[in-house]
């Protein structure tokens, strides 16, 4: 069952326009919440970065805070699982092709499903993953959460068909943005260092996690712009995203990362994040 403008029914029923202005020009913006014991994580900090995308691409906010609510509770209980993921898509909606706006504007394509979580695999998690660097090419407005993806399309596949499982950016090839569809933290000498948030990068629900859970928890923290250099000498990389929670980097363009084996700061932001997950995101 998937939610399609104002009404839930079967994915199967669901249609659209091929005039839709997703379909012609990409013309939207979407959002990825996690849900734990049917309850979405952060809903009012999700809406608010929903709300952000859509006032970066100049469109009216379709429904208020408390609509997405009962849209989303409504949604998760036509589901079986207590974890699941909500993907909720909106675009400019149907008009003749132009690239201006249409004027007056039209109705918006509200489109929200549901998925159910998968976590990590056991050996992902003790083995660590194996990534690859590229230049980050994509536009500057990275902050927006749009849904014309292809750039990060393209870079994700570089990493596929390099047999990895992501791609790290940077930005003029010199300094460390994000991954191609996650965000990237490095170690070194005990410290956690992470990119600020700016254009050009998401700023992910994850990422805000992991800082919270490293000043909780005294663990040596730097915020600021990370160098290339500072990427490939690295004792350690991390990958987080809602979906991918946390994961070692273990490979990076070939080479080891540290001694190629999950490390001492992913094995403890790991286990903090479960107690997290355990404690806060199920909480009742």
């Amino acid at each position: 069952m998937i939610y399609l403008n104002g009404q839930f029914m079967p994915v199967e029923k669901a249609q659209i326009s091929v005039l839709d202005r997703g379909f012609i020009f990409g013309d939207g913006v979407y959002e990825v919440i996690p849900v734990y014991g049917r309850k979405a994580f952060r809903l009012p900090g999700h809406l608010n970065r929903l709300r952000h995308s859509l006032d970066g691409i100049q469109m009216a906010n379709p429904h208020s805070d408390a609509e997405w609510t009962r849209i989303i509770e409504q949604l998760v209980a036509l589901h079986t699982g207590e974890d699941q993921y909500l993907y909720l898509h909106i675009t400019r909606g149907v008009a003749e092709r132009d690239h201006a706006f249409p004027n007056p504007p039209v109705a918006p394509t509200v489109f929200v499903m549901s998925k159910p979580l998968k976590t990590p695999s056991a050996a992902l998690l003790e083995n660590g993953i194996a990534c690859i660097t590229a230049t980050d090419n994509r536009w500057l407005r990275c902050d927006i959460k749009a849904i014309s993806l292809l750039p990060n399309v393209l870079l994700r596949q570089m990493a596929i068909d390099a047999g990895c499982a992501e791609t790290i950016l940077l930005r003029d090839d010199q300094w460390l943005t994000e991954g191609a569809a996650s965000n990237i933290f490095v170690v070194k000498d005990g410290t956690l260092l992470a990119p600020p948030k700016d254009t050009l990068m998401l700023p992910g629900i994850t990422y805000d996690v992991i800082l919270e859970i490293a000043a909780a928890n005294d663990i040596p923290l730097e915020v600021r712009r990370i160098s290339k250099a500072e990427v490939c000498a690295a004792d350690e990389l991390l990958l987080t995203s809602s979906t991918k929670e946390v994961l070692a980097i273990t490979r990076l363009d070939g080479q080891l990362v540290g001694a190629g084996r999950p490390g001492a700061m992913y094995t403890r932001l790991h286990r903090l994040y479960q107690d997290f997950k355990r404690d806060v995101m199920r909480a009742p």
